[in-house]
Formats: structure tokens, sequence, C-alpha cells
């Protein structure tokens, strides 16, 4: 009865790990890496690299905030750029180390909206330490 017993423990021994890789294999062969709103597009796992429209649908957060706060300070004003970009680092934390940088982005984004630095630094904050002045000032 114990041979049986150490047979059958060591055929589990053997088989349950080649089970599993298996299973686990053949539960991501179908990931779908498009979002939930556009056609059931779904690539296998041996598939290569995603297309680059694939690819230009999941655009960092960072980036997709820059190019909000970019189109709202050309159709409003810099001040409220800045307003925005400081209520999203304080909503998510994570985009607070690309905060210098976006607002850099603002701050030259400013003296080619007003032609004049001067005009553009009338709307700074300390917003992301200062680093929409440093923008304006680059800028030049």
């Amino acid at each position: 009865m114990n041979s049986a017993a150490r047979r059958i423990g060591r055929t589990l021994a053997l088989v349950l790990p080649v089970v599993l890789v298996l299973s686990g294999t053949l539960a991501v062969t179908r990931v779908p890496w498009a979002s939930p709103t556009s056609d059931s597009q779904v690539l296998t796992a041996s598939s290569g690299t995603a297309t680059s429209q694939q690819q230009a649908r999941h655009r960092a957060p960072q980036e997709v905030l820059r190019d909000q706060l970019l189109a709202e300070l050309q159709e409003k004003n810099p001040g409220t750029a800045l307003t925005h970009l400081q209520e999203a680092t304080t909503k998510r934390p994570s985009l607070a180390k690309h905060c210098a940088s976006i607002a850099r982005a603002l701050g030259r984004a400013a003296v080619e909206k007003y032609g004049a630095s001067h005009r553009a630094q009338a709307y700074s904050r300390p917003v992301c330490d200062t680093s929409f002045a440093s923008g304006v000032a680059t800028a030049k």
C-alpha cells in the first residue's frame, strides 16, 4: 500500500507542474489588447509587437494631460491651464513627477501665443516649482 501511494505521489509531482504550465499558457494565448470600445481585436501571445495604430491609441497619461492643457491654453489663458495642472497633480500624484516638464511646455506655449515674454510671465504661478516661468524664460 505504501509503494502505491509513493508511485501516485511521484506521478502527480511530475504531471501537475506540466498541467499547470500548459493551462496557464492556454489561458493567455488570447489576450485582448485593444480598448473595449473598439472592434474585437485580439493578439495571440505569439504575435509580434503591437501596430502603430494601437500604440497611438494608448498614450501615457502625462502626454494626454499635456496636450489637453496646451489646447486649453490656446482656447483660454495660461492661468486656467496652470490651475488645471495643479488640480490634476493633486488628484493623481503619479503625474507629479511630470509636472515640471508640462509647466515648462505651457510656459513656452504662452510665449508663442502672446509673442512677448512679459505678457506670458504675468500668468506665472508657483505650480511645480515655478517651471512655468522657466519655460517662459527659455522661449525667448
